[in-house]
């Protein structure tokens, strides 16, 4: 068996064009999640190369290096937790992160800052924004429930968040027509 890493994979449909992906090429896999696949034997070099072409021009890539692996790992926790519902409210999310990787979160930290040139706490509220654009978007839910259902303290919390990271309110925001948020992979 044989574990891929692959950068850029983090929603439903990510996983539907690496299957297809896979499935063409005859690539079995025992196991494929956000982030990673799991083939039942390693492919044979040709394969393997035409198999990173194929990714490639889907908007994907193979991570060979352990600590882009590590933050691909630490991306697809948050982007489950925040936008799956995965995670567990009874933790603090840095506690979560560490045992979830093993690795201490101070490590994880300074290595996610410095490789991706942002805090992983303002990576996660650039998810939760983003989120929190499409929740409003469905119309399904009220303020109110949205910040429960994120986490938020409050409404005024969320709204004060909102505010700072786009620079409307999230009422202004409602009223703004046409296509108003950004594909996770674009975070």
């Amino acid at each position: 068996m044989m574990k891929l890493y692959i950068k850029n994979m983090v929603c439903d449909r990510c996983i539907a064009a690496v299957r297809h992906l896979f499935d063409d090429l005859k690539i079995h896999f025992s196991e494929l999640q956000l982030g990673e696949v799991t083939l039942l034997k390693t492919p044979a070099n040709k394969k393997m190369k035409i198999l990173e072409t194929g990714l490639n021009q889907l908007g994907f890539e193979i991570l060979d290096d352990e600590k882009k692996q590590l933050i691909d790992k630490i991306k697809t926790i948050i982007i489950k937790d925040v936008h799956y519902g995965e995670g567990d409210a009874k933790y603090k999310f840095s506690d979560l992160l560490s045992a979830k990787l093993h690795k201490d979160y101070s490590y994880l930290s300074k290595l996610f800052s410095e490789t991706e040139g942002v805090t992983i706490e303002k990576y996660m509220i650039n998810q939760k924004i983003e989120r929190v654009k499409e929740l409003m978007v469905y119309d399904e839910l009220n303020l109110s429930e949205i910040a429960y259902q994120l986490g938020y303290s409050s409404v005024a919390h969320l709204s004060a968040q909102f505010k700072k990271v786009t620079g409307i309110s999230p009422s202004h925001f409602k009223n703004i027509p046409g296509n108003k948020r950004k594909t996770l992979d674009r975070l």
